[in-house]
């Protein structure tokens, strides 16, 4: 085992700071990775204050959108070299042999994917997250960067960018068609720029007029103030595809009446219940779904994809002993559009 240095939480409500963590020196088939960067995730904070049915371990140390680079590679190791600069992203390991795993859907993993921070991988000790200097990952769970990305602004591809990209292609986005992206923030962010680069007209539809020209800017066709009724109507029955981002409880009904027969609203955002008139699905045959992240293969795609559009996420480049701070904005959502920590700021 090798002793790294972390930022984490001793339990619900402490704050982050730093501490010292175990990391496995690489089995056969293991990267040892240096981490460069790792962004700060909205789930991190969920996770952190325990917010989610108490299934929080602490310590814990956060961070599932990791950049680094190769240090060693376990003797077996076939897919990377030392030197390459590589990711890692919301899991390290999953069954390997359940239909959703054979399917390359481990996020669906019917034993539960485990997750790159706060649950138990495979040789019984916990993960601890991208909060820290290095990591050790499978190689089956690891992703490849592209070279030609800024590597800080790259890591938030690996949760917020591939939240996203996933339903752009589960629901098979073709060029000309009409997209909506509701909320613009860490995700809804990553939403605008990857519908625009397969080529659908992308509305962003928001609350906020004042962020009609960032959306714009980002590559949105439109902009969609969700409060204005008139503008509402105008849309109704559009569009091809929602995808719900707001974290918040809000009234889905309104984005539903916007989607043309057989289309389908998806929820990557909203984790509480949520009241849905029938008539507005029954009318039209509309679809409700929901949407998780990627399976390995999707998310290598994924950056691929990244790396021939040169498409990488807003980021605030912060210092370790900023992590605090950067939690209190964001519950304000006072970023655009994503915190990355510098790991080299770790001392």
């Amino acid at each position: 085992m090798t002793h790294t240095l972390a930022y984490g939480v001793q339990n619900a409500t402490a704050p982050v700071a730093p501490l010292r963590i175990e990391r496995r020196e690489p089995l056969a088939h293991d990267l040892a990775i240096d981490i460069l960067y790792c962004g700060i995730c909205h789930s991190d904070i969920h996770q952190a204050r325990n917010e989610w049915g108490g299934k929080s371990r602490y310590p814990m140390v956060p961070g599932h959108e990791i950049i680094g680079r190769v240090s060693k590679a376990g003797a077996g190791v076939t897919q990377f070299r030392v030197g390459d600069l590589v990711g890692v992203g919301c899991f390290v390991d999953s069954c390997r042999h359940c239909a959703a795993c054979a399917e390359g859907l481990e996020q669906y993993c019917e034993s539960g994917m485990i997750g790159t921070y706060n649950a138990i991988d495979p040789h019984g000790a916990p993960t601890f997250g991208g909060y820290s200097q290095r990591i050790t990952v499978d190689e089956n769970y690891v992703l490849r960067v592209p070279d030609n990305l800024d590597p800080a602004a790259a890591a938030p591809l690996l949760c917020a960018g591939i939240t996203l990209y996933s339903p752009l292609r589960h629901w098979n986005v073709q060029r000309g068609q009409k997209v909506g992206i509701v909320g613009l923030g860490g995700l809804g962010h990553m939403g605008v720029k990857l519908a625009a680069a397969m080529g659908a007209a992308g509305v962003m539809s928001t609350t906020s007029a004042h962020k009609a020209q960032d959306a714009q800017q980002l590559g949105a066709a439109a902009v969609l103030l969700s409060t204005d009724a008139a503008a509402m109507a105008k849309h109704a029955s559009s569009f091809d595809l929602i995808i719900d981002t707001v974290p918040v409880p809000h009234d889905l009904n309104a984005y539903i009446a916007l989607l043309k027969r057989d289309k389908t609203l998806v929820l990557v955002g909203p984790l509480d219940p949520v009241g849905v008139h029938g008539a507005n699905l029954i009318m039209q045959r509309r679809h409700i779904a929901g949407s998780l992240i990627g399976g390995i293969a999707q998310t290598q795609e994924m950056l691929d994809f990244c790396g021939k559009h040169n498409i990488v996420s807003d980021i605030e480049i912060i210092q370790a002993n900023a992590i605090n701070a950067a939690y209190e904005r964001m519950l304000n959502s006072d970023v655009k559009y994503r915190f990355v920590i510098d790991i080299a700021s770790m001392r």
